[in-house]
C-alpha cells in the first residue's frame, strides 16, 4: 500500500487557476548591501575636480556602487564639505590633491583621481582605504 494521500474532490493538483495576485517584483532594484554593512551607512566620498566630465564620470560610478557622494569643483567648496560633512575619503585630481593633503587636519586618505584610471582600480583603492581605516579603529 502506497502513502499517497488524496486531494479532497474538486481540488486539482496542479497550479491554481487564478492569475498572479501580486506584481511581478523581480525588476525592483533591492539595494546590493551585503549583511555585514551597518544599516543606512555609505562611505561620503568627497569628488574633488575641475574637470567636470571626470567629475560627473565618477560620481555616477560612485553611486551606482552604493557610495555617498559629495561632488565638487573647487577648493573653497571641498573646504566647506569638509567642514560639515566630515567625508571618509577624499578623491581628488592631480592639481587639487597636494592642496588638499595641507587643508587636511583631520589626515583622511586623498586618492589622486587620474583620468586614466580603470573605475574598477579606483574602487578597489578606495575600499582598501576604507577597510584600513575601519581597521585602525579611526573612522
Amino acid at each position: 500500500m502506497s502513502n499517497v494521500i488524496p486531494f479532497p474532490r474538486g481540488h486539482e493538483a496542479s497550479r491554481p487557476s487564478h492569475p498572479r495576485r501580486s506584481p511581478d517584483r523581480r525588476a525592483i532594484p533591492r539595494g546590493g548591501r551585503r549583511a555585514t554593512d551597518k544599516a543606512g551607512h555609505a562611505p561620503l566620498v568627497l569628488l574633488v575636480d575641475q574637470d567636470e566630465t571626470a567629475n560627473a564620470r565618477c560620481e555616477a560610478i560612485l553611486a551606482k556602487l552604493h557610495f555617498a557622494v559629495a561632488p565638487t569643483r573647487t577648493m573653497d567648496e571641498a573646504r566647506k564639505v569638509m567642514a560639515s560633512l566630515r567625508p571618509n575619503i577624499i578623491v581628488a585630481g592631480i592639481a587639487e590633491a597636494a592642496a588638499l593633503r595641507q587643508a587636511n587636519a583631520s589626515d583622511l586618505p586623498v586618492i589622486i583621481l587620474d583620468h586614466v584610471m580603470d573605475p574598477e582600480t579606483l574602487v578597489d583603492e578606495i575600499r582598501r582605504e576604507l577597510r584600513a581605516r575601519a581597521k585602525d579603529g579611526s573612522e
